[in-house]
């Protein structure tokens, strides 16, 4: 029998396997049958459930940070459309259009390393406005919170916080340098302290190391994080990754079979990126993946909820 299904085999049975078998799979497994195993794992801890979020951009542009993927940062010369704080009603709107749709998780999402107290009563007055409107599952990100504002989204309604850890700690310094990769971590414990669901993943292809994807995962199932997304770099000019190429599938495929060996009961979440793919994701949700983000993405383009719904259905998930 191949390791591939061996390790699969002692999962079903409760094993964490070690970070050095994590590697060895990601280095040698076949990779269609790397790719089987792994949503024969999805199967077994997950079901055939799939968890559908979206986004609204809640406030664009003019972010002091340096991250070398992102478009919203001033430093980047991208031509991002810039725009303060989103008010209820549109906020709202957006929200009540997802929820139609069918969509079960809503986040906004804003630019800059965090929230000022003046923002944070606008952000939570709008979550307050979400809920009066409809009865989606509502999420955030806002950047670096503190424990206090934790406590304030929650009593807002928020039951959720993404922060990404976008890579791993030994990367994190070539992609980043305003923040620190304990500043993330320092804020994914306080959403959990103050009784916070985290969402957190990274984004892939930006000349990490397998090496380094695989550290990330790790760091994830420490943190017992149960909602990890996965980006593609989409590459877009005038920032420092811009010429970078696309990442290939059969990259992709790996990266999500070997996430979902280390993260068996978590949903494996496609989102940035996806969209540059031929086939949506197919491929990606018959490896282990359970989850997406739909619609646009921040600065991008996404797909539509209609697309990834029939899409779901095709590969007999149920939506959540």
């Amino acid at each position: 029998m191949s390791q591939a299904r061996t390790i699969k085999n002692k999962i079903f049975d409760g094993y964490k396997l070690t970070q050095a078998e994590a590697q060895e799979l990601y280095d040698f497994a076949e990779l269609k049958e790397l790719a089987e195993c792994a949503d024969e794992i999805r199967k077994y801890f997950c079901g055939d459930g799939f968890d559908l979020c979206s986004i609204v951009n809640g406030k664009s542009g003019a972010c002091p940070e340096n991250c070398k993927f992102c478009a919203q940062s001033k430093r980047h010369t991208t031509g991002v459309e810039t725009y303060p704080l989103l008010n209820e009603g549109a906020v709202s709107n957006a929200a009540l259009y997802n929820h139609n749709k069918g969509v079960n998780r809503f986040s906004i999402v804003t630019s800059g390393r965090t929230l000022s107290d003046g923002e944070t009563d606008i952000v939570c007055k709008n979550y307050k406005s979400i809920a009066k409107t409809c009865d989606i599952f509502k999420c955030a990100s806002h950047g670096l919170l503190t424990y206090g504002q934790f406590e304030r989204l929650i009593d807002a309604g928020v039951k959720r916080y993404h922060c990404n850890l976008e890579a791993s700690r030994n990367f994190f310094p070539k992609i980043c340098t305003t923040h620190t990769y304990d500043d993330k971590l320092t804020t994914i414990r306080n959403a959990q302290k103050a009784g916070m669901e985290v969402c957190s993943g990274g984004i892939f292809g930006m000349g990490e190391l397998p090496t380094d994807r695989i550290d990330m995962a790790f760091e994830l199932r420490e943190l017992n994080v149960k909602s990890v997304p996965i980006n593609i770099l989409n590459p877009i000019k005038g920032t420092p990754l811009g010429d970078l190429p696309v990442l290939n599938k059969d990259e992709v495929i790996r990266i999500v079979a070997v996430y979902r060996y280390i993260l068996p009961d978590a949903a494996i979440r496609m989102a940035g990126g996806r969209g540059l793919f031929d086939d949506k994701g197919e491929a990606f949700f018959l490896s282990g993946a359970n989850a997406a983000a739909t619609g646009d993405m921040l600065t991008t383009g996404g797909i539509s909820i209609d697309s990834d719904k029939a899409l779901i259905s095709k590969l007999g998930f149920k939506l959540k």
